[in-house]
């Protein structure tokens, strides 16, 4: 089997998503998507698939082995990279989601995210360069000055320039306030900075003109903490005397040589070691990381992303190989069973299949609350989107990037030693998703905001809705009567997660606080279950309603998401039930814990 003739994404997976459940042809209904209907829709994600297949799936083995170098200084790259990305401004992907009149084709931001789910699973170490230039540009177009988006957004947008975000440093990875790189202001009204930063991915390369960097810094008498946090635009080079670009005081340290993503380029970078590094202030002084969350969501969501695509790529190529690999036998018979006929390879597929799609599911529907935050007919249905998306977002982020890097483990199990060898792909996929626990923000560190400020806000009011939504969809399924049991069982699911909540709630006011964030991640991994539960159930109401009429080749299709459905509610979700025990009654076991005994 070769693994550039199969595909990583499945195109009905996506049709499915995007018209069957989430309804996205409502949104060409509106003023701001009028210009649009479903066969552009589909012309554009038949673009995407293409292109990742023939320009970024080709050398994603390549970008694996070939790491970039760093030479004289400079970081060199493959020049497949090069093409691919060319390629990919080329078809308009790096500005698509702009209106028109600032050259962008105005889509729905869930229709591009569905056309990035392509090239995350072709190759996620040359996606990256594109998506966080795009995430950095959207942070410009939010927050920047109009000299700063024409000098750094539109050509960033345009694809001559890429973008970065520079918050960690060697002292502290998720601990922002005690970053310690400065800025001094000048009298010209620029400023100066002086420090490091670690970990950035596409900190530098030779695939664009410049590379425009997103530097959390602290100015000159700045309050300490999180507070005193500003914004600042590096760009690694600046206009010359003579408009030519020269080198700014940007300088590459050294390279981080990473478990998997060697495709993208992970950097140290020094900045002002000759006291010379131009850095232009973005917004006001000491309200640099309110504005950072801008970007850091938006690839927090792409994170979760990424690893549903991973996931589906592991997946696509394990059911394709459990169909061919034949071994054991059969009483007599012959040729050998496949061994997608063994009932633990069957539970590993839909293992896959459930965690994958569910999490495409859930991704893509955080997509859509972007649509409906920016375009939603009413405020108060504006509000309400913006609202719920702040509170999934550590969901979205943590739950797949877990859980689909549980499936890839499946995946290799079922190519058994094959899985385990290079010849194969799935180890590489493996390897690749690993990252996803890790970067923008830990698990852990999603698991903490989660409890400790996604919960209280409003009074609860992200968890009421997610209740609220659940009880709406338990009550269609409920009418259904294949799925009504089912039904029964996410709503008993919704119950157990309120009265843990509940129970948190008044450890929040009774505890000290690492008492009450001790079990925070089991708490973020149970709400992410209840969600994803509610997430196949609407993919099962979709599905029971579409058989209702003649559905011709696409029955196996319709099958397989109630039987997965059936499988995520049944394997899956009664970890709920095990979650609430060890959360309610685990009471400071881990918290009083002596380190030196552990």
């Amino acid at each position: 089997m070769s693994e550039n003739l199969l595909p990583t994404m499945s195109d009905r997976e996506i049709a499915f998503q995007l018209y069957e459940v989430i309804g996205i042809e409502s949104l060409t209904e509106r003023s701001q998507f009028a210009h649009l209907d479903k066969n552009a829709f589909n012309d554009v994600l038949r673009t995407a698939s293409a292109l990742a297949r023939d320009h970024f799936q080709t050398h994603n083995r390549l970008s694996d082995s070939l790491e970039p170098q760093l030479v004289d200084g400079k970081v060199i790259t493959p020049p497949q990279l090069k093409e691919a990305l060319k390629q990919f401004v080329n078809a308009g992907f790096m500005s698509a989601h702009n209106a028109e009149d600032e050259g962008g084709l105005q889509l729905p931001w869930c229709v591009l995210q569905a056309c990035f789910s392509y090239f995350y699973a072709a190759n996620v170490g040359t996606a990256a360069y594109p998506f966080l230039t795009i995430a950095a540009a959207n942070l410009i177009k939010a927050f920047g000055s109009e000299e700063q988006k024409t000098r750094f957004m539109r050509p960033m947008f345009a694809g001559r320039y890429f973008g970065t975000m520079c918050l960690s440093e060697p002292h502290a990875g998720s601990g922002l306030g005690e970053i310690t790189t400065r800025a001094v202001r000048q009298a010209d009204g620029t400023y100066r900075i002086v420090g490091s930063k670690m970990w950035i991915s596409g900190g530098d390369h030779d695939l664009a003109e410049t590379i425009v960097h997103m530097v959390l810094a602290r100015v000159e008498g700045a309050p300490l903490g999180t507070r005193g946090i500003s914004l600042f635009i590096v760009s690694r080079d600046i206009p010359g005397e003579n408009g030519e670009l020269v080198r700014n005081d940007v300088a590459v340290a050294g390279l981080n040589h990473k478990l998997g993503q060697r495709g993208t380029v992970n950097t140290f970078l020094k900045f002002g070691e000759g006291g010379h590094c131009v850095a232009y202030l973005v917004g006001e002084e000491n309200q640099g990381l309110g504005h950072m969350f801008h970007m850091m969501n938006e690839a927090r969501v792409g994170v979760g992303l990424s690893s549903a695509s991973l996931g589906m790529a592991g997946f696509l190529y394990s059911r394709a190989y459990a169909a061919e690999r034949r071994q054991g036998k059969r009483n007599g018979s012959t040729p050998p069973p496949r061994i997608n006929e063994y009932p633990d390879v069957k539970r590993m597929l839909l293992s896959q299949k459930a965690a994958v799609e569910g999490a495409l599911g859930l991704c893509l529907f955080a997509a859509w609350l972007v649509d409906e935050r920016e375009t939603a007919v009413t405020e108060e249905a504006r509000l309400s989107a913006a609202r719920f998306l702040d509170f999934l977002t550590p969901i979205v982020k943590s739950w797949p990037a877990k859980h689909c890097l549980e499936a890839n483990k499946d995946a290799i199990q079922i190519l058994g030693g094959y899985g385990y060898s290079r010849e194969y792909p799935v180890e590489q996929i493996y390897r690749d998703n690993r990252l996803n626990e890790i970067h923008e923000g830990t698990t852990g560190i999603q698991a903490i905001d989660f409890l400790n400020r996604k919960l209280a806000i409003e009074d609860g009011a992200g968890l009421r809705e997610l209740l609220d939504r659940i009880s709406s969809d338990v009550a269609i399924a409920a009418a259904v009567p294949e799925l009504a049991a089912l039904a029964e069982r996410l709503q008993n699911a919704a119950s157990s997660v309120a009265r843990t909540a509940a129970a948190l709630e008044n450890k929040r006011r009774t505890e000290r606080a690492d008492r009450f964030i001790e079990n925070a991640s089991l708490f973020l991994d149970m709400a992410g279950h209840l969600v994803i539960g509610w997430i196949w159930l609407r993919q099962a109401i979709s599905a029971a309603s579409a058989r209702l009429g003649d559905v011709g080749a696409d029955r196996a299709f319709y099958d397989g998401k109630l039987l997965s459905c059936r499988y995520f509610l049944g394997y899956e979700l009664p970890k709920i039930d095990y979650l609430e025990t060890v959360v309610s009654t685990c009471h400071h076991l881990v918290a009083d814990a002596d380190p030196d005994s552990i």
